[in-house]
């Protein structure tokens, strides 16, 4: 059990999976082109000028608070439920508190990387992105990735070019054309199969994707959604890691509010800085 809020903290910041780059800047999803097409229920449709608009534009907030049941499952190790508060300032900060009677770890992650740490090991993490994701054989998690992934955005590029997007009486299927190159930033490439599933109302429901060379899975699901002030948010999120090692994380939503807070955080002098291996 050594680390184990670290770990938990790890987990939940990074969602850290086998994938490959997957997220391109916020100001590349939000500015795509789409056409004008009409829609058909049962066909491949070209383009939906209201799917897009609907599914990449994000939501305009200042602040949100979120308070959650956070549960971690590993290949080895089944820890308890904790109690986690997400507060969000919208392109600045996710900061995050995770307790289990008493406070056990802290984090907070800007666009400048992210910092956390462990008061039961006294352990902490200072770091950029590039850092953490070659440590997690990642590539993709950036900031805005984690802050749309969190609300159940859009979090992987999509455009009318490499999917197709069809329709039915379930809502809509944006299902990748072909393998989707994801290239690091040491140049590697990896190839991947996409699909993500929509609601009618154009909830994001589930985002699937496999590497084609692997056997390297990431699922990331949305359940339960509700209204919140101008737009929605989803009271269950699970994400489901397979391959070399898996794991699933699972996040209970049960109130969210726009009251601002302080989110202080400092580590102690004492504390000892580690390396995610």
């Amino acid at each position: 059990m050594k680390n184990i809020g670290f770990i938990i903290f790890i987990s939940i910041f990074l969602f850290s999976c086998k994938a490959k780059k997957a997220v391109d800047t916020k100001a590349e999803n939000d500015s795509i082109a789409v056409k004008n097409l009409p829609k058909d229920a049962n066909k491949r449709i070209s383009a939906d000028v209201a799917f897009f608009e609907n599914v990449i534009i994000p939501p305009k907030f200042e602040q949100i608070k979120i308070n959650s049941k956070l549960k971690v499952e590993t290949e080895t190790s089944y820890l308890p439920t904790l109690d986690a508060t997400i507060y969000i300032e919208n392109n600045q900060k996710v900061w995050m508190n995770l307790s289990y009677i008493l406070n056990l770890a802290r984090g907070i992650a800007t666009p400048e990387g992210i910092k956390a740490y462990n008061k039961t090991d006294k352990v902490f993490i200072d770091s950029d992105f590039d850092y953490l994701n070659n440590l997690l054989n990642t590539n993709f998690i950036n900031y805005n990735s984690l802050q749309k992934l969190l609300m159940g955005r859009t979090f992987i590029r999509i455009n009318d070019n490499d999917f197709i997007l069809t329709k039915n009486a379930q809502g809509y299927k944006m299902a990748s054309a072909f393998n989707q190159q994801m290239k690091a930033e040491d140049g590697t490439v990896r190839e991947y199969k996409i699909e993500l599933n929509y609601a009618r109302n154009y909830d994001l429901e589930r985002v699937y994707m496999k590497d084609v060379n692997t056997t390297d899975e990431l699922e990331v699901s949305y359940a339960d959604w509700e209204a919140y002030k101008d737009f929605r948010m989803p009271k269950n999120v699970k994400i489901i890691i397979k391959g070399a090692k898996s794991s699933q994380i699972l996040l209970e939503n049960t109130k969210f509010d726009d009251s601002k807070m302080n989110t202080p955080f400092s580590v102690p002098g004492n504390y000892t800085k580690i390396e995610i291996r």
